[in-house]
């Protein structure tokens, strides 16, 4: 109507002006110059916009402007972040206080879906901005983001306000902007922004106007909502996939279907490129997918439709490495190249050869560039950082350019300093493993080491391997040297250990250091014998001896014989394995190393243990207890508190058997006391695999009067020894089990203990353990009257005894057979 009005009052004006010449009265021509002049000023009126507000009476309103995206059609999950964004909304709505317009900021990396999401979530308040959604992309080229001034203009526009001149510059046109957006509810989307300073003159003054914000980096407005967008959880990444490619093939292998997810690092892009890819290729099967998505050469060569940001892996993350300094790109790069989860702060410095605050700063930076993140913060308190997986993938590919000798030797400093890491934490856990006597070390630097391993494991595991692949020895023999040190002192994770003390031996090899190299085989003796491969692990220890002799390494040589002598103890020969131990004692003797001294006359006193000879046995441990105590070394004196345990447990057995049994049932007083303050010496410490010994010793006490707590205390033994992965001693703890429910009768649970125990050293090729097993089955059979049952256990025991030449296992067995015989 404005146009139509506008053109009548002009022509009307326009014949009443000319009029003023006609041949009429004065006082006629004065009243037709007013009404001209009032339509003239009835058409400015009509033809001049007006904000919301000031329209005529009567008049319609215009069509409010909607420029908002459409949701994309297969969008997924994020009921979390769309229920946190309807409680922002909704409590502002609520407000009654004057309060600056909502601002919502939603950043991520690249391809996570932040667009999405704010479409989706625009589409769904839309009813209340009724004066209309506005949307602008900032993201522009690399070098030249879309200016804040060529928004406004656009968004004026949109409202209807006819710049017919210069606006002047973004002053100016902020002061429109203020103008047209008051008294209105207008919703506005910023897509891609670059910078706080893009974002904040588009901001109205306006309570009713909201701005949704998305952004690769933190944008750091004032009194904004942030929102951190995180990729996808594996259900909705199978979802999206299955809505892409069709759910009945990924019912069909669901596998493939996840491990396509895991591969796409469960970015919603890059799901959706793959989706896209099967969509239009029905012959792939999703397993065919998967192999092409392993290759990391052809990875993001897979997630790429075009070029473009929206259709492409490689070009989403390219945008947002060109936005980083060449610091920060080098280092990326080089972070490719190790293989490790994640790392501390300080390998970045090393990396880039500046101090390590430096360096946590340039990872901080990744971060911002969503290029990067925290994995969190171990259990030393440090925090530690990981490139993403298809961001490492990229970085890889860009990488293979650089100067290999500058690369080789930021890895070489990386190696060094966790070399450097590594020998502290085992020296600090177990001393005396380096050196005679070995420095102090305070407990909380004992289970300091122990957490510095449970944090670096995986990443000191992936050292290993990369000084072995750069064919530097002597390092790849020092970090594994000191990973098996940790691994031992800490009995964990086998697995790694005895992987780890292979490298070390063929590391010590290849430098040609004999002395190394027998360290090494030493290493690799301790956790094979602790495998049930005590014959490998002799063999070993033998030819360490040997070295050591000729080389005139007393000490070492001493510890050598320590070990033969634990190999052969543990495969049943008595004899032989005392003779080696005391030729340990006596060169411990003659080195004044009086930790060693104690803790072989322990190991002695074990054997003498199994040669039921408890009271040599006690009068060993009391002398061990005597130097532990001394010298304040609370660690071995639990040790031995669980081996002095053991024995005076045997001692009450036996005066169980006499008949005299008040002095027993002290004895199994005394044997819990002591079982129990070695546990809890060590549960304080978080020492596992130490409680989890002295549990299952409890649990083999024997007293009458407490069965049913013994049997638990096994029991939970074998759930600490599982969760450490220790095969060998939860074998172990099996025969515990066994024994303990043949004690309360439960002779069938018994049995099926046992047998488990058998198959369990016979798939660890441990036959003398084996051989125990079978023979303890056939006990419990006689001590539940059913001679029968026991003969064939029995037979196998006395077979797998000849075969070792044991002969204290052969009579024992033979005794049995006698009292099963009819």
């Amino acid at each position: 109507m404005a146009p139509v009005s506008a053109g009548i009052a002009a022509a009307a004006a326009s014949i009443l002006a000319a009029s003023v010449d006609w041949d009429i009265p004065p006082v006629a021509k004065v009243g037709v110059t007013l009404t001209a002049a009032l339509l003239v000023g009835l058409t400015t009126w009509a033809t001049t916009e007006r904000p919301r507000g000031e329209s005529a009476a009567g008049e319609p309103p215009s069509l409010a402007p909607d420029q908002w995206p459409p949701v994309p059609e297969h969008f997924t999950g994020r009921a979390e972040s769309l229920a946190g964004l309807r409680a922002v909304f909704g409590a502002r709505r609520k407000a009654r206080d004057v309060a600056p317009p909502l601002v919502v900021s939603l950043y991520g990396r690249g391809g996570v879906g932040k667009s999405a999401l704010m479409a989706r979530f625009g589409q769904e308040v839309a009813e209340w901005f009724p004066d209309g959604r506005l949307h602008a992309d900032l993201r522009g080229g690399v070098d030249a983001p879309v200016r804040p001034d060529e928004v406004l203009i656009g968004f004026l526009r949109a409202l209807g306000v006819r710049l017919t001149t210069d606006p002047g510059g973004l002053d100016e046109l902020r002061k429109l902007w203020l103008t047209w957006t008051k008294g209105r509810k207008i919703l506005i989307g910023l897509d891609n922004a670059h910078g706080a300073d893009q974002v904040e003159p588009l901001i109205p003054a306006e309570p009713g106007c909201a701005v949704m914000v998305t952004s690769r980096q933190p944008l750091f407005l004032n009194g904004t909502h942030d929102t951190r967008l995180g990729v996808f959880s594996e259900a909705h990444g199978v979802e999206l996939l299955a809505r892409l490619a069709g759910g009945a093939r990924v019912v069909d292998d669901l596998d493939s279907a996840k491990e396509i997810v895991r591969l796409c690092d469960y970015l919603p892009l890059a799901i959706n490129i793959c989706g896209g890819r099967l969509a239009t290729r029905e012959q792939w099967t999703l397993r065919q997918m998967a192999d092409r998505l392993a290759d990391e050469r052809r990875r993001l060569d897979q997630l790429e439709l075009a070029q473009t940001v929206d259709k492409s892996v490689r070009a989403s993350v390219q945008l947002s490495y060109d936005d980083c300094t060449g610091m920060q790109r080098r280092l990326l790069r080089l972070l490719s190249g190790l293989t490790s989860p994640d790392v501390p702060g300080w390998v970045a410095g090393e990396l880039l050869d500046i101090s390590g605050l430096d360096g946590g700063d340039q990872l901080e930076a990744l971060i911002d560039a969503q290029l990067a993140e925290c994995s969190g913060t171990d259990q030393t308190g440090a925090l530690r950082y990981r490139l993403h997986d298809l961001v490492k993938v990229f970085a890889a590919e860009l990488a293979e350019a650089d100067e290999l000798d500058r690369r080789r030797a930021a890895f070489e400093r990386v190696l060094h300093g966790y070399r450097r890491r590594a020998e502290e934490a085992a020296q600090d856990r177990w001393p005396q493993d380096w050196s005679r006597a070995g420095r102090r070390s305070s407990a909380e630097g004992q289970v300091h080491a122990g957490d510095w391993l449970n944090a670096e494991r995986l990443a000191l595991i992936a050292m290993v391997h990369l000084a072995r692949q750069l064919e530097l020895w002597e390092l790849t023999w020092g970090l594994a040297r000191a990973f098996c040190s940790l691994c031992h002192s800490l009995r964990a994770y086998w697995a790694d250990w005895h992987a780890m003390a292979e490298i070390g031996c063929e590391a010590a090899t290849r430098t040609g250091d004999r002395r190394a190299l027998a360290i090494s085989l030493l290493d690799r003796a301790a956790v094979q014998a602790g495998l049930g491969g005590h014959e490998q692990g002799r063999a070993g220890a033998e030819r360490a001896l040997e070295i050591f002799t000729e080389l005139g390494e007393t000490w070492w040589a001493a510890r050598a014989k320590r070990t033969i002598g634990m190999t052969l103890f543990s495969d049943g020969h008595l004899d032989r394995a005392q003779q080696y131990l005391i030729g340990a004692i006596a060169a411990f003797k003659a080195e004044e190393d009086l930790w060693w001294l104690a803790r072989t006359q322990r190991n002695l006193a074990e054997l003498r243990l199994a040669e039921r000879r408890p009271e040599e046995a006690r009068e060993l441990l009391e002398d061990s207890l005597a130097i532990f105590k001394r010298d304040g070394n609370r660690y071995s004196e639990a040790q031995t508190l669980r081996a002095y345990g053991e024995v005076l447990a045997a001692q009450a057995r036996g005066m169980h058997r006499d008949g005299d049994h008040r002095a027993a049932q002290d004895g199994y007083t005394r044997a819990g006391f002591s079982l129990d303050r070695a546990a809890e010496m060590f549960r304080q410490r978080g020492e596992l695999w130490e409680e989890a010994r002295c549990l299952r010793a409890a649990g083999e006490v024997g007293d009458p009067s407490n069965l049913l707590r013994e049997l638990d205390f096994v029991r939970r033994a074998e759930e600490i020894l599982v969760a450490l992965g220790d095969s060998w001693g939860v074998a172990r703890t099996a025969l515990s089990s066994g024994r303990a429910l043949a004690r309360l009768g439960r002779i069938a649970e018994s049995e099926a203990a046992l047998r488990r125990a058998v198959q369990a050293f016979e798939e660890l090729d441990d036959r003398w353990w084996m051989a125990l097993s079978l023979r303890y089955l056939g006990e419990a059979h006689l001590d539940a009257n059913g001679p029968r049952a026991a003969v064939e256990p029995l037979e196998q025991a006395r077979e797998i005894y000849r075969s070792l030449g044991n002969e204290a296992g052969m009579r024992r067995t033979l005794e049995l057979l006698r009292r099963a015989a009819p």
